[in-house]
Protein backbone atom coordinates (compact mmCIF):
# COMPACT_ATOMS: atom_id res chain seq x y z
CA UNK A 1 0.00 0.00 0.00
CA UNK A 2 1.95 3.02 -0.97
CA UNK A 3 2.32 6.30 1.17
CA UNK A 4 2.52 9.64 0.47
CA UNK A 5 6.09 11.65 1.80
CA UNK A 6 7.59 15.06 1.44
CA UNK A 7 11.37 15.57 0.79
CA UNK A 8 13.05 18.37 1.87
CA UNK A 9 15.74 19.35 -0.44
CA UNK A 10 19.77 19.25 0.29
CA UNK A 11 21.49 21.81 1.50
CA UNK A 12 24.66 21.14 0.10
CA UNK A 13 25.25 23.78 -2.54
CA UNK A 14 27.30 21.08 -4.89
CA UNK A 15 23.88 19.11 -4.48
CA UNK A 16 21.64 22.42 -5.47
CA UNK A 17 21.80 22.15 -8.56
CA UNK A 18 20.45 18.80 -8.56
CA UNK A 19 17.68 19.45 -5.92
CA UNK A 20 14.02 20.43 -6.95
CA UNK A 21 13.43 23.81 -6.20
CA UNK A 22 10.44 22.85 -4.58
CA UNK A 23 9.35 19.58 -2.24
CA UNK A 24 8.58 17.15 -3.74
CA UNK A 25 6.34 13.92 -3.45
CA UNK A 26 7.38 10.95 -3.59
CA UNK A 27 5.92 7.44 -2.60
CA UNK A 28 7.01 5.21 -0.41
CA UNK A 29 7.14 1.54 -0.84
CA UNK A 30 8.06 -1.76 0.71
CA UNK A 31 11.61 -2.57 0.53
CA UNK A 32 11.15 -4.33 -3.16
CA UNK A 33 9.58 -0.64 -4.35
CA UNK A 34 12.03 1.33 -6.27
CA UNK A 35 12.49 5.27 -7.56
CA UNK A 36 10.00 6.12 -10.08
CA UNK A 37 11.43 6.55 -13.54
CA UNK A 38 10.82 10.52 -13.44
CA UNK A 39 13.11 11.64 -10.34
CA UNK A 40 16.57 12.73 -11.13
CA UNK A 41 19.78 10.31 -10.29
CA UNK A 42 22.22 11.00 -7.35
CA UNK A 43 24.36 14.08 -8.09
CA UNK A 44 28.46 13.36 -8.73
CA UNK A 45 29.79 15.47 -6.15
CA UNK A 46 26.88 13.05 -3.43
CA UNK A 47 28.90 9.80 -5.46
CA UNK A 48 32.29 11.18 -4.58
CA UNK A 49 31.16 11.89 -1.13
CA UNK A 50 30.02 8.34 -1.02
CA UNK A 51 32.74 6.67 -2.22
CA UNK A 52 35.41 6.81 -0.28
CA UNK A 53 38.05 4.42 -2.48
CA UNK A 54 37.85 7.45 -5.23
CA UNK A 55 38.61 10.20 -3.04
CA UNK A 56 41.83 8.38 -1.81
CA UNK A 57 42.96 8.01 -5.32
CA UNK A 58 42.44 11.70 -5.81
CA UNK A 59 44.75 12.38 -3.33
CA UNK A 60 47.61 10.21 -4.17
CA UNK A 61 47.66 11.11 -7.34
CA UNK A 62 47.85 14.81 -6.38
CA UNK A 63 50.87 13.51 -4.03
CA UNK A 64 52.36 11.97 -6.59
CA UNK A 65 51.87 14.82 -8.92
CA UNK A 66 53.60 17.21 -6.16
CA UNK A 67 56.45 15.17 -5.37
CA UNK A 68 57.21 14.45 -9.00
CA UNK A 69 57.12 18.31 -9.07
CA UNK A 70 59.60 18.79 -6.38
CA UNK A 71 62.10 16.26 -7.60
CA UNK A 72 61.60 17.39 -11.04
CA UNK A 73 62.65 21.51 -9.58
CA UNK A 74 65.29 20.17 -7.66
CA UNK A 75 66.62 18.39 -10.19
CA UNK A 76 66.36 21.31 -12.52
CA UNK A 77 68.38 23.50 -9.75
CA UNK A 78 70.88 20.60 -10.00
CA UNK A 79 72.90 21.81 -13.29
CA UNK A 80 73.61 24.51 -15.71
CA UNK A 81 73.57 23.86 -19.22
CA UNK A 82 74.38 25.58 -22.55
CA UNK A 83 74.34 24.74 -26.13
CA UNK A 84 77.02 27.58 -26.90
CA UNK A 85 80.06 25.44 -26.01
CA UNK A 86 82.60 23.74 -28.67
CA UNK A 87 85.36 21.66 -28.87
CA UNK A 88 88.36 23.13 -28.49
CA UNK A 89 91.72 22.17 -28.48
CA UNK A 90 95.84 22.88 -29.13
CA UNK A 91 96.86 24.02 -32.92
CA UNK A 92 100.35 23.53 -33.21
CA UNK A 93 101.70 25.45 -36.39
CA UNK A 94 105.32 24.07 -37.28
CA UNK A 95 107.27 26.97 -39.64
CA UNK A 96 110.81 26.54 -41.38
CA UNK A 97 113.82 27.91 -39.40
CA UNK A 98 115.82 27.77 -42.40
CA UNK A 99 115.72 28.75 -46.19
CA UNK A 100 115.90 26.65 -48.48
CA UNK A 101 114.74 24.21 -51.00
CA UNK A 102 111.74 21.25 -49.84
CA UNK A 103 113.28 18.01 -51.59
CA UNK A 104 110.74 15.61 -49.55
CA UNK A 105 107.48 15.83 -48.21
CA UNK A 106 105.81 12.68 -45.85
CA UNK A 107 102.90 13.19 -45.14
CA UNK A 108 99.73 14.15 -46.62
CA UNK A 109 96.50 16.44 -45.34
CA UNK A 110 94.62 14.54 -42.21
CA UNK A 111 97.04 11.67 -41.48
CA UNK A 112 97.58 10.97 -38.17
CA UNK A 113 101.42 10.96 -37.43
CA UNK A 114 103.30 10.37 -33.72
CA UNK A 115 106.22 12.48 -32.25
CA UNK A 116 109.49 12.24 -34.11
CA UNK A 117 108.09 11.90 -37.61
CA UNK A 118 110.19 13.69 -40.07
CA UNK A 119 107.29 15.82 -41.74
CA UNK A 120 109.06 17.50 -44.30
CA UNK A 121 113.29 17.75 -45.72
CA UNK A 122 114.68 20.30 -46.62
CA UNK A 123 117.87 20.03 -48.80
CA UNK A 124 120.81 20.10 -46.46
CA UNK A 125 123.98 20.26 -48.62
CA UNK A 126 124.58 23.95 -48.50
CA UNK A 127 124.07 23.38 -44.58
CA UNK A 128 126.61 20.28 -44.70
CA UNK A 129 129.19 22.52 -46.20
CA UNK A 130 129.18 24.78 -43.70
CA UNK A 131 129.43 22.30 -40.70
CA UNK A 132 132.87 21.25 -42.56
CA UNK A 133 133.87 24.59 -42.81
CA UNK A 134 133.34 25.44 -39.01
CA UNK A 135 134.67 22.05 -38.14
CA UNK A 136 138.41 22.97 -39.97
CA UNK A 137 137.83 26.35 -38.31
CA UNK A 138 137.78 24.69 -34.74
CA UNK A 139 140.53 22.73 -35.52
CA UNK A 140 142.42 25.33 -35.98
CA UNK A 141 141.61 27.81 -33.24
CA UNK A 142 142.52 24.48 -31.04
CA UNK A 143 146.11 24.36 -32.29
CA UNK A 144 146.82 27.79 -31.67
CA UNK A 145 145.16 28.01 -28.47
CA UNK A 146 147.14 24.85 -27.58
CA UNK A 147 150.63 27.09 -28.38
CA UNK A 148 148.89 29.75 -27.02
CA UNK A 149 148.96 27.67 -23.82
CA UNK A 150 152.50 26.33 -24.41
CA UNK A 151 153.88 29.41 -24.24
CA UNK A 152 153.14 30.71 -20.64
CA UNK A 153 155.12 28.36 -19.13
CA UNK A 154 158.22 29.22 -21.09
CA UNK A 155 158.10 32.43 -20.83
CA UNK A 156 157.22 32.83 -16.88
CA UNK A 157 160.49 30.56 -17.38
CA UNK A 158 162.51 32.65 -19.84
CA UNK A 159 161.50 35.69 -18.07
CA UNK A 160 162.88 34.82 -14.80
CA UNK A 161 166.09 33.13 -16.33
CA UNK A 162 166.49 37.20 -17.45
CA UNK A 163 166.05 38.74 -14.42
CA UNK A 164 168.15 36.14 -12.36
CA UNK A 165 171.36 36.49 -15.35
CA UNK A 166 171.02 40.92 -15.37
CA UNK A 167 171.14 40.46 -11.88
CA UNK A 168 174.10 38.49 -11.83
CA UNK A 169 175.82 40.69 -14.74
CA UNK A 170 175.29 43.71 -12.49
CA UNK A 171 177.01 42.07 -9.71
CA UNK A 172 180.11 41.62 -12.19
CA UNK A 173 179.65 44.54 -13.72
CA UNK A 174 180.41 46.15 -10.54
CA UNK A 175 183.05 43.46 -9.92
CA UNK A 176 184.92 44.57 -13.14
CA UNK A 177 184.96 47.97 -12.31
CA UNK A 178 186.44 47.81 -9.05
CA UNK A 179 189.09 45.57 -10.72
CA UNK A 180 189.66 47.83 -13.63
CA UNK A 181 189.80 50.55 -11.20
CA UNK A 182 192.24 48.90 -9.12
CA UNK A 183 194.39 48.23 -12.14
CA UNK A 184 193.81 51.98 -12.78
CA UNK A 185 195.56 52.57 -9.30
CA UNK A 186 198.31 50.29 -9.79
CA UNK A 187 199.36 52.14 -12.96
CA UNK A 188 198.86 55.20 -12.01
CA UNK A 189 201.26 53.95 -9.07
CA UNK A 190 203.87 52.29 -11.45
CA UNK A 191 203.48 55.68 -13.83
CA UNK A 192 204.23 57.93 -10.77
CA UNK A 193 207.15 55.42 -9.73
CA UNK A 194 208.55 55.67 -13.63
CA UNK A 195 208.75 59.01 -13.85
CA UNK A 196 210.27 58.91 -10.47
CA UNK A 197 213.10 57.30 -11.61
CA UNK A 198 213.28 58.54 -14.86
CA UNK A 199 213.83 61.95 -13.53
CA UNK A 200 216.38 61.16 -11.01
CA UNK A 201 217.70 59.07 -14.12
CA UNK A 202 218.02 62.45 -15.97
CA UNK A 203 219.56 63.76 -13.10
CA UNK A 204 222.35 61.69 -12.81
CA UNK A 205 222.89 61.27 -16.58
CA UNK A 206 223.69 65.43 -15.76
CA UNK A 207 225.78 64.75 -12.95
CA UNK A 208 227.66 61.99 -15.12
CA UNK A 209 227.74 64.24 -18.17
CA UNK A 210 229.56 66.70 -16.22
CA UNK A 211 232.17 64.06 -14.85
CA UNK A 212 232.64 62.75 -18.22
CA UNK A 213 233.62 66.40 -19.72
CA UNK A 214 236.28 66.58 -16.96
CA UNK A 215 236.83 63.10 -17.59
CA UNK A 216 236.84 61.83 -13.83
CA UNK A 217 234.51 58.68 -15.05
CA UNK A 218 234.91 56.50 -17.65
CA UNK A 219 232.81 57.37 -20.81
CA UNK A 220 231.43 53.75 -20.59
CA UNK A 221 229.92 54.85 -17.15
CA UNK A 222 228.56 57.67 -18.76
CA UNK A 223 227.43 55.67 -21.60
CA UNK A 224 225.59 53.31 -18.61
CA UNK A 225 223.91 56.34 -16.72
CA UNK A 226 223.00 57.52 -20.55
CA UNK A 227 221.02 54.35 -21.41
CA UNK A 228 219.27 53.87 -18.00
CA UNK A 229 218.04 57.44 -18.35
CA UNK A 230 216.80 56.45 -21.89
CA UNK A 231 214.96 53.36 -20.41
CA UNK A 232 213.60 55.46 -17.29
CA UNK A 233 212.13 57.64 -19.83
CA UNK A 234 210.88 54.53 -21.66
CA UNK A 235 209.58 53.11 -18.63
CA UNK A 236 207.48 56.44 -17.94
CA UNK A 237 205.97 56.22 -21.67
CA UNK A 238 204.80 52.70 -20.99
CA UNK A 239 203.50 53.26 -17.17
CA UNK A 240 201.42 56.42 -19.51
CA UNK A 241 200.41 53.97 -21.74
CA UNK A 242 199.20 50.73 -19.00
CA UNK A 243 197.62 53.74 -17.03
CA UNK A 244 195.68 54.93 -20.21
CA UNK A 245 194.73 50.97 -20.72
CA UNK A 246 193.32 51.39 -17.24
CA UNK A 247 191.62 53.83 -18.04
CA UNK A 248 189.75 52.63 -20.38
CA UNK A 249 189.33 49.45 -18.57
CA UNK A 250 187.77 51.25 -16.26
CA UNK A 251 185.19 52.49 -18.82
CA UNK A 252 184.26 49.92 -20.20
CA UNK A 253 183.73 48.45 -16.91
CA UNK A 254 181.09 50.76 -16.19
CA UNK A 255 179.43 50.70 -19.82
CA UNK A 256 178.67 46.70 -18.78
CA UNK A 257 177.14 47.76 -15.78
CA UNK A 258 175.13 50.41 -17.72
CA UNK A 259 174.08 47.63 -20.02
CA UNK A 260 173.53 44.66 -17.21
CA UNK A 261 171.11 47.78 -15.92
CA UNK A 262 168.86 48.24 -18.59
CA UNK A 263 169.31 44.18 -19.00
CA UNK A 264 167.70 44.31 -15.77
CA UNK A 265 164.79 46.76 -15.87
CA UNK A 266 164.00 44.65 -19.44
CA UNK A 267 163.87 41.50 -17.10
CA UNK A 268 161.84 43.29 -14.61
CA UNK A 269 158.82 43.52 -17.36
CA UNK A 270 158.77 39.16 -16.45
CA UNK A 271 155.52 39.60 -15.35
CA UNK A 272 153.65 41.50 -17.78
CA UNK A 273 155.44 39.38 -20.32
CA UNK A 274 153.97 36.38 -18.59
CA UNK A 275 150.51 38.27 -18.28
CA UNK A 276 150.62 39.03 -21.89
CA UNK A 277 151.52 35.20 -23.04
CA UNK A 278 148.65 34.27 -20.53
CA UNK A 279 146.28 36.91 -22.11
CA UNK A 280 147.27 35.41 -25.58
CA UNK A 281 146.44 31.91 -24.27
CA UNK A 282 143.03 33.06 -23.07
CA UNK A 283 142.09 34.83 -26.06
CA UNK A 284 142.82 31.60 -28.21
CA UNK A 285 140.86 29.77 -25.64
CA UNK A 286 138.02 32.10 -26.06
CA UNK A 287 138.49 31.83 -30.34
CA UNK A 288 138.13 27.77 -29.41
CA UNK A 289 134.54 28.47 -27.77
CA UNK A 290 133.52 31.04 -30.46
CA UNK A 291 134.28 28.12 -33.60
CA UNK A 292 132.60 25.55 -31.16
CA UNK A 293 129.67 28.12 -31.46
CA UNK A 294 129.74 28.52 -34.67
CA UNK A 295 130.17 24.54 -35.71
CA UNK A 296 127.09 23.66 -33.28
CA UNK A 297 125.19 26.81 -34.78
CA UNK A 298 125.85 24.94 -38.55
CA UNK A 299 125.10 22.04 -36.87
CA UNK A 300 121.39 23.01 -35.30
CA UNK A 301 120.96 24.77 -38.80
CA UNK A 302 121.87 21.03 -40.35
CA UNK A 303 119.23 19.80 -38.22
CA UNK A 304 116.64 22.15 -39.07
CA UNK A 305 116.68 20.71 -42.55
CA UNK A 306 114.18 18.33 -41.33
CA UNK A 307 110.80 19.37 -39.83
CA UNK A 308 109.97 17.00 -37.10
CA UNK A 309 106.70 16.44 -35.33
CA UNK A 310 106.94 17.26 -32.04
CA UNK A 311 103.62 15.52 -30.17
CA UNK A 312 101.18 13.00 -31.84
CA UNK A 313 98.28 14.14 -34.07
CA UNK A 314 96.76 15.10 -37.35
CA UNK A 315 98.39 17.00 -39.93
CA UNK A 316 97.39 19.65 -42.02
CA UNK A 317 99.98 20.61 -45.19
CA UNK A 318 100.85 23.75 -46.31
CA UNK A 319 104.22 23.06 -48.53
CA UNK A 320 104.60 20.85 -51.28
CA UNK A 321 107.68 19.82 -52.81
CA UNK A 322 110.14 22.08 -54.94
CA UNK A 323 108.86 25.45 -52.96
CA UNK A 324 111.27 27.64 -51.56
CA UNK A 325 110.59 28.62 -47.91
CA UNK A 326 112.09 30.81 -45.66
CA UNK A 327 112.48 31.12 -41.82
CA UNK A 328 109.26 31.35 -40.02
CA UNK A 329 106.98 30.07 -43.28
CA UNK A 330 104.67 28.21 -41.80
CA UNK A 331 104.57 24.17 -43.33
CA UNK A 332 102.48 22.30 -41.05
CA UNK A 333 99.84 22.13 -38.93
CA UNK A 334 99.27 19.39 -36.24
CA UNK A 335 96.34 18.93 -33.86
CA UNK A 336 97.26 16.29 -31.18
CA UNK A 337 93.21 15.10 -30.51
CA UNK A 338 94.47 13.18 -27.36
CA UNK A 339 94.47 16.72 -25.72
CA UNK A 340 91.50 18.16 -26.66
CA UNK A 341 88.82 20.27 -24.10
CA UNK A 342 85.42 22.01 -24.53
CA UNK A 343 84.91 25.58 -24.25
CA UNK A 344 81.80 26.04 -22.96
CA UNK A 345 80.33 29.72 -23.10
CA UNK A 346 77.85 29.94 -19.72
CA UNK A 347 75.79 33.27 -19.66
CA UNK A 348 77.21 35.29 -16.39
CA UNK A 349 73.75 34.49 -14.27
CA UNK A 350 74.53 30.79 -14.67
CA UNK A 351 77.87 31.06 -12.95
CA UNK A 352 76.60 32.17 -9.14
CA UNK A 353 77.24 28.46 -7.75
CA UNK A 354 79.81 27.35 -10.43
CA UNK A 355 83.00 25.86 -9.35
CA UNK A 356 86.27 24.19 -10.53
CA UNK A 357 86.40 20.65 -9.94
CA UNK A 358 82.25 19.93 -10.58
CA UNK A 359 81.27 17.29 -12.45
CA UNK A 360 80.25 17.89 -16.27
CA UNK A 361 78.64 16.16 -18.77
CA UNK A 362 79.03 16.83 -22.57
CA UNK A 363 76.57 15.99 -25.36
CA UNK A 364 78.36 15.54 -29.10
CA UNK A 365 75.93 16.33 -32.23
CA UNK A 366 78.49 14.56 -34.59
CA UNK A 367 78.26 11.00 -32.46
CA UNK A 368 75.42 11.36 -30.01
CA UNK A 369 77.92 10.35 -27.24
CA UNK A 370 77.91 12.08 -23.81
CA UNK A 371 81.38 12.33 -22.54
CA UNK A 372 82.74 13.04 -18.37
CA UNK A 373 84.34 15.67 -17.75
CA UNK A 374 84.82 18.35 -15.44
CA UNK A 375 85.10 22.25 -14.61
CA UNK A 376 89.08 23.25 -15.12
CA UNK A 377 89.09 26.51 -15.50
CA UNK A 378 87.18 30.09 -16.25
CA UNK A 379 88.05 32.61 -18.53
CA UNK A 380 89.62 36.35 -17.49
CA UNK A 381 86.88 37.97 -19.44
CA UNK A 382 83.60 37.62 -21.19
CA UNK A 383 83.97 37.03 -25.01
CA UNK A 384 82.84 40.14 -26.17
CA UNK A 385 85.59 42.10 -24.27
CA UNK A 386 87.95 39.37 -26.34
CA UNK A 387 86.68 39.75 -29.33
CA UNK A 388 88.56 42.12 -32.32
CA UNK A 389 85.96 44.94 -31.91
CA UNK A 390 84.91 45.24 -28.12
CA UNK A 391 81.20 46.49 -28.00
CA UNK A 392 81.74 50.86 -26.34
CA UNK A 393 79.16 51.12 -23.65
CA UNK A 394 78.47 54.93 -24.04
CA UNK A 395 76.38 56.39 -20.90
CA UNK A 396 73.32 57.73 -23.24
CA UNK A 397 72.71 54.46 -25.16
CA UNK A 398 73.34 51.73 -22.54
CA UNK A 399 71.41 48.59 -22.39
CA UNK A 400 72.58 45.62 -20.00
CA UNK A 401 73.19 42.40 -22.20
CA UNK A 402 73.95 39.58 -20.08
CA UNK A 403 77.46 38.52 -20.95
CA UNK A 404 78.67 34.85 -21.38
CA UNK A 405 82.08 33.79 -19.77
CA UNK A 406 83.82 31.15 -21.86
CA UNK A 407 84.48 27.86 -19.04
CA UNK A 408 86.74 25.27 -19.98
CA UNK A 409 85.55 21.61 -18.99
CA UNK A 410 88.52 18.96 -19.48
CA UNK A 411 87.46 15.47 -20.03
CA UNK A 412 88.05 12.53 -17.79
CA UNK A 413 90.56 10.55 -18.79
CA UNK A 414 89.84 8.00 -21.60
CA UNK A 415 86.71 9.29 -22.92
CA UNK A 416 87.81 10.15 -25.82
CA UNK A 417 90.31 6.74 -26.68
CA UNK A 418 88.76 6.53 -30.45
CA UNK A 419 89.85 10.31 -30.92
CA UNK A 420 86.24 10.87 -32.50
CA UNK A 421 86.53 14.46 -31.32
CA UNK A 422 87.53 17.48 -33.36
CA UNK A 423 88.17 20.66 -32.96
CA UNK A 424 85.22 22.75 -33.71
CA UNK A 425 82.15 20.78 -33.17
CA UNK A 426 78.83 21.98 -31.53
CA UNK A 427 78.20 20.38 -27.91
CA UNK A 428 76.18 20.52 -25.59
CA UNK A 429 77.85 21.28 -22.14
CA UNK A 430 76.14 20.24 -18.59
CA UNK A 431 77.66 21.18 -15.23
CA UNK A 432 76.37 19.91 -12.11
CA UNK A 433 76.67 22.71 -9.38
CA UNK A 434 74.65 21.45 -6.39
Amino acid sequence: MAQNTEVEAPKNPADQSFAPSKTATTTSTLPSETHSASEPPPSRGSRFKSNPRARFYVIAVVLVLVVAGIFAWRYFQSYESTDDAEVDGHLMPLSARVSGYVTKVNVDDNQYVTAGTVLVEIDPRDYQVAVDQAKAALEDARATAQASNLNVPITNINTASQLSSSEADIDNAKAGIAAAQQQYDAAQAQLAEAQANSTKAQLDLGRYKQLVDKQEISQQTYDQADAAAKAEAAAVVAAHSSAAAAAQQVTQARSKLVNAEAALRASQTAPRQVATSEARALSADANVRQKQALLDQAELNLQYTKIIAPVNGVVTKNVEVGMNVQPGQQLISIVPLEDVWVTANFKETQLKNMRVGQRAKISVDSNGRTYNGHVDSFANSSGARLSLLPPENATGNYVKVVQRIPVKIVLEPGQNKDLSLRLGMSVEAKVYVK
